[in-house]
């Protein structure tokens, strides 16, 4: 199965895996101590994202996103030289937003400069929380005064600054937690994301909490203070738009939005993924496998082999993603697309228990669409289970 080049893809993922540190939270394909092969892995995504323009055309681009890893320690001259080849390969649109991930510490103002001469017009700032201490003990070598630092120097050159919070780290109370949102509040920012902590399998984190050597807060106490988190950011301002996504009006993530509406989008770079609309295809993850196969290859038929991962859903797999998706989201599902997709009894059940969501408070609508409240999406996983 090979990616449908000729898809009407608007935004690009571009993965950069290097890390200074891997935390131990982080499921992500991405490299501690392996800054050696930096030049060597951005020639090669250079040329990778070459074969794709040649053989595709020069497709309009609206959105972009740097992810890792910590692309924030992208050195700034092939930085500078990959916004290059991007102008040369593909048709920026004007407005492109173009979104870059940052850790704090890793930044000086020889980079902020080099962002915005790039273009970079976003930054999504991994702040996650201000506790060095518990930081630290998931490996993650930041400081609070770096996020302070951070974001005064990057509010001079940027319109949009977004932050990255998680919900749920061990060790930190639920005072502190409201502390860190009403800070947040008062930041030059003008996007928030707040992501329930997630124990992924085989990482230290996991392992720690299989061991009971870190205790995590109770489902009851998370759902608790998700749900006085989105009131409080509600009341400031700050619009919920998605489950774990916030924005000042006008300021919602374009290119996460692509995701959400099932759009093409493709990937570039060490376990990118990509989707044509139909299937998803996710790059090969190991580093020098990627190298070789990417520096051996002349033309884009050769590149089919860089593809580990693929899989086409079915369409009843689909409907169901796009219900999932829709939920996730302030506007919700529209009943067009159950009745589309359902009928007779099926269709009467799902309405039902639809309307019991609603009598709960979990859910509201209208004859056109269905969404969740805030009571709802601090429960979504398992009123999508009960729905389907």
């Amino acid at each position: 199965m090979i990616f449908n080049q000729l898809a009407d893809v608007e935004s690009l993922y571009i993965h950069w895996p290097f890390c200074p540190y891997k935390c131990h939270f982080c499921p992500f394909v991405a490299l501690a101590n392996h800054d050696e092969y930096m030049e060597q892995y951005h020639q090669a995504l250079k040329k990778e994202i070459i074969l794709y323009g040649n053989y595709a055309g020069s497709k309009r681009i609206k959105t972009i996103f740097f992810g890792g890893g910590t692309p924030s320690t992208y050195p700034p001259n092939l930085l500078l030289d990959m916004f290059g080849i991007l102008k040369d390969t593909f048709t920026l649109e004007d407005g492109c937003e173009i979104t870059l991930e940052v850790n704090p510490g890793t930044v000086n103002l020889e980079k902020i400069n080099a962002w915005k001469a790039a273009g970079i017009t976003r930054l999504s700032i991994g702040v996650q929380s201000l506790n060095n201490t518990i930081l630290s003990s998931l490996n993650r070598h930041q400081k609070a005064q770096d996020v302070f630092s951070l974001l005064e120097s990057a509010h001079a050159h940027f319109q949009v600054l977004s932050v990255d919070l998680i919900l749920g780290l061990p060790g930190i109370s639920t005072q502190e937690w409201q502390e860190l949102i009403y800070a947040a509040i008062l930041w030059p920012i003008k996007h928030i994301s707040v992501y329930f902590l997630t124990v992924h399998e085989d990482t230290p984190l996991y392992y720690g909490v299989a061991r009971k050597k870190i205790i995590l807060p109770t489902d009851d106490t998370m759902i608790a203070t998700y749900q006085w988190t989105v009131d409080t950011l509600l009341g400031n301002g700050f619009d919920q738009y998605e489950v774990s996504n916030f924005a000042r009006r006008g300021f919602e993530s374009r290119h996460n939005t692509v995701y959400w509406k099932r759009l093409p989008y493709k990937g570039f770079g060490l376990g990118a993924c990509s989707f044509d609309g139909a299937s998803r295809f996710q790059n090969e993850k190991n580093l020098m496998r990627y190298l070789n196969t990417v520096e051996s290859a002349d033309t884009m038929e050769n590149l089919a082999g860089l593809s580990v991962m693929a899989e086409t859903l079915t369409e009843h797999q689909a409907w169901i993603e796009e219900l999932m998706l829709g939920l996730r989201q302030k506007n919700g599902v529209s009943w067009q697309m159950i009745h589309a997709k359902l009928s007779g009894e099926k269709c009467a059940a799902f309405t039902e228990k639809v309307q019991e969501f609603i009598m709960l408070g979990h859910m509201s609508g209208n004859s056109d669409r269905f969404w969740l409240t805030p009571s709802g999406r601090a429960i979504e996983n398992e009123i999508v289970v009960a729905l389907l």
